[in-house]
């Protein structure tokens, strides 16, 4: 692992790899005759989601020592993204995703990544702590607090961050993404522990953002509503919960706005919330309005769904203001009762 020569925009922490989607839908994976290779990884997807839009972001993971490390490696220079805090294990293999696709909305996915994975052996003495304080936004995730050394090293960034903080304010744009994978806490407590280690992370970010079921494995809360507000209690300053067809749910301590989902022929919704998350990082960099921020959001998770595969999928600024625009005009056309 090498040091940026300046602390990057954008830092994200997380799991990368490569996806093997099959290039037939409506097919299990036993009578697949035919595949693709993508990067992916949902910090990885993250990351070059926010790259799409302008940013500057740089991924702190790790890729094992093989040719799937270096084509995860190459794709996130070709896609803008910063590899040099991609930590190279000599010991284990970079993990590869296979899924199913029926759509619209069952996509089973099956991760290889036993007995464990590079980005999840991320050690606390590794850190680039000025990074990790000097990136205008941090973005980490719950599936990152699985397991040691990753969750110490999630810990120790966190607390970095918020030591950096101005007294008594919550760290500028630190952010937990609320990523639980059931198959990642199996051996590790299951969603109890992972409550646990989310409400710890929560003392020390500024945003925190999941779908209804993450949401619930934070806080314990099953309504959208009583969860924003749980999340809010926990300290952060802005609690984002994605209710899928229902659309989005943003909260802060003054404002509470729903943007409702816009309706698209949904291809692969794996990658969608990944989507969703870079748009949301470029959203709070750019100080937009809530309402603005979340549907903006909202487009490009729609967007993504459209499609066949997660990272070299994300939308650009022009695709996303074009899906706002054009959903907007067809809401305001739409005959009411």
């Amino acid at each position: 692992m090498s040091t940026p020569a300046t602390a990057p925009e954008v830092l994200v922490v997380g799991r990368c790899g490569v996806d093997v989607y099959p290039l037939q839908t409506g097919v299990g994976l036993e009578d697949v005759e035919t595949f693709g290779k993508f990067l992916g990884g949902s910090a990885a997807n993250v990351a070059v989601a926010a790259a799409r839009l302008g940013r500057r972001p740089a991924l702190l993971s790790g890729v094992g020592d093989d040719p799937f490390g270096r084509f995860v490696r190459r794709s996130l220079r070709e896609l803008g993204v910063d590899d040099s805090l991609v930590v190279t294990d000599a010991d284990l293999l970079t993990p590869v995703t296979f899924c199913e696709i029926f759509p619209p909305d069952h996509f089973p996915i099956f991760f290889y990544r036993r007995p464990t994975a590079p980005d999840l052996q991320l050690a606390a003495d590794a850190l680039d702590l000025g990074a990790v304080t000097g990136a205008d936004l941090l973005w980490v995730t719950l599936t990152g607090l699985s397991e040691e050394p990753s969750r110490s090293a999630h810990h120790a960034a966190l607390e970095a961050r918020s030591a950096a903080a101005p007294s008594g304010a919550r760290p500028r744009h630190a952010v937990l993404d609320l990523d639980y994978r059931p198959d990642f806490w199996a051996g590790a407590g299951g969603a109890e522990a992972a409550r646990e280690q989310a409400q710890r992370a929560l003392a020390h970010v500024s945003v925190a953002v999941g779908n209804r079921e993450e949401c619930w494995v934070a806080t314990g809360e099953e309504d959208a509503g009583a969860a924003a507000d749980a999340l809010l209690d926990l300290g952060v300053d802005l609690a984002v919960v994605k209710q899928g067809p229902r659309g989005v749910l943003g909260a802060t301590r003054g404002e509470r706005v729903v943007v409702p989902a816009t309706p698209v022929d949904v291809v692969n919704g794996l990658g969608a919330g990944d989507a969703f998350g870079g748009s949301l990082i470029h959203g709070l960099l750019a100080d937009l309005p809530l309402g603005e921020l979340l549907a903006r959001c909202n487009a490009a998770g729609a967007i993504v769904a459209s499609r066949l595969e997660c990272s070299t999928a994300m939308p650009t600024a022009a695709e996303i203001a074009a899906h706002v625009t054009a959903h907007t005009r067809a809401a305001e056309e739409s005959p009411r009762a």
